[in-house]
């Protein structure tokens, strides 16, 4: 089921009135008022989630939003798949048929979706071949948000991406650590975020929360250890079962894997498949397959849970991990990506290296639940304080500021504090 959208005077009460006035005039001093978003799938991903909510809001400052998708077939998504993980690990893992299906439909893109908007939002390595459609000598501009870990990349990936994206008047990343040394564009650092708002976030009635434990067999007087990702092999779901397994020796507790297949990673059936095999002949362990917009249910499980994971050995950012935060939720996650500009070890929550780390957390929450309380309480003020999508937008306003009025300096905003 399709969620509303909200008015920016609807988030006055999470992050006051003062921020919702500058946001009003930022949007004022922007003199290219026509703006488009593209990227690859309008479902089973954060940046889908992030765009569903940010286009409306710009509309409401003025500007004239909009979000457009390219087309893909699989042996486009495998190339791409291919990349972003060569981009992630740094290991030679593209053929030369990856980047030659990746230009051939690239070009049939080109040829099919016409890019028009004074500034222009390309997500991730997918689109980013829409560079060509730039239109030189006028006030046009062209930014390169990417969302993934691209700090140690693989060189021939890399090389044969920048080539795009050193067209681009400008790059965003997710975290200082993902910026790129070898690019001539101006770079600038926008976290992703969560809206406190919506029905993934926003506060349930603890009656419905019982409702969703009770369709997934899940008993409400045992401690939850949740973990909600796309099935990939880089949020490790492996790990956590192994993870699992030697708590569960120890403490009579339950565990969920629930996550959805996105439209664009071919990969996922197949990490579902395994993730189903590891977890065979245990009735402790439960594997849910949740379709796009069930956020509701999302949002239930993670608030029914004593500990929420989401130990990442690759990420871009990560955004289950603030909305776990943003519930008050005690945070177990990989030290990997943007995941430590979230969780602050100690403070929001654990930062983890191994299945034995991990495990050894689980074990001494489930036994400190003081401890896991205060993590918890720090968690949302610092979701809050961080981000909301509030935030979110403020900075791409402003990037749209720096680039549109030709005084773009390349911009590192600091760690959250």
């Amino acid at each position: 089921m399709m969620q509303k959208n909200h008015s920016l005077k609807e988030y006055e009460p999470v992050v006051g009135a003062e921020l919702i006035d500058d946001l009003k005039t930022m949007a004022e001093n922007i003199d290219g008022k026509s703006v488009l978003h593209v990227n690859s799938t309008r479902s089973g991903g954060g940046v889908a989630e992030i765009l569903f909510r940010l286009v409306p809001l710009m509309n409401e400052l003025g500007l004239s939003a909009s979000w457009d998708v390219i087309k893909g077939d699989q042996a486009f998504f495998e190339a791409t798949k291919t990349f972003h993980n060569a981009l992630q690990t740094g290991l030679n893992l593209a053929s030369q048929r990856n980047f030659d299906d990746f230009e051939r439909k690239t070009n049939e893109n080109l040829h099919d979706l016409k890019i028009e908007g004074d500034t222009i939002f390309i997500h991730d390595p997918q689109p980013a071949g829409m560079i060509a459609q730039k239109r030189i000598g006028t006030n046009q501009r062209w930014i390169w948000r990417c969302h993934i870990d691209v700090s140690n990349p693989d060189r021939n990936v890399w090389s044969f991406l920048a080539r795009y994206v050193n067209k681009y008047d400008a790059s965003v990343f997710s975290t200082p650590s993902f910026a790129r040394s070898d690019l001539s564009v101006p770079q600038f650092m926008v976290s992703p975020s969560i809206d406190p708002l919506a029905d993934k976030n926003k506060d349930l009635p603890r009656t419905y929360i019982d409702r969703v434990l009770s369709k997934y067999g899940l008993n409400s007087d045992k401690p939850l250890i949740t973990q909600i990702s796309r099935f990939d092999y880089a949020k490790d779901p492996i790990g956590v079962i192994e993870a699992f397994k030697l708590v569960s020796k120890h403490i009579d507790c339950e565990l969920v894997l629930g996550g959805s297949l996105a439209d664009d990673d071919p990969e996922g059936a197949e990490v579902h498949a395994k993730v189903v095999k590891a977890a065979e002949g245990r009735n402790d362990i439960h594997i849910l397959l949740i379709p796009p917009f069930s956020d509701l249910e999302i949002n239930a499980l993670q608030r029914a849970s004593a500990i929420v994971v989401q130990k990442s050995v690759k990420e871009g950012f990560g955004l289950t991990v603030a909305e776990a935060l943003w519930k008050s939720r005690p945070v177990i996650a990989g030290a990997t990506g943007g995941i430590p500009l979230q969780v602050k070890n100690g403070l929001t929550g654990y930062l983890v290296h191994n299945i034995e780390g991990a495990a050894y957390r689980m074990r001494y929450l489930l036994r400190n639940p003081d401890v896991a309380e205060r993590l918890g309480r720090n968690g949302r003020e610092h979701v809050r304080q961080n981000f909301l999508i509030t935030r979110h937008l403020a900075e791409y306003l402003l990037v749209m500021l720096a680039i549109r009025r030709k005084e773009a300096i390349p911009l590192l905003m600091p760690h959250p504090k």
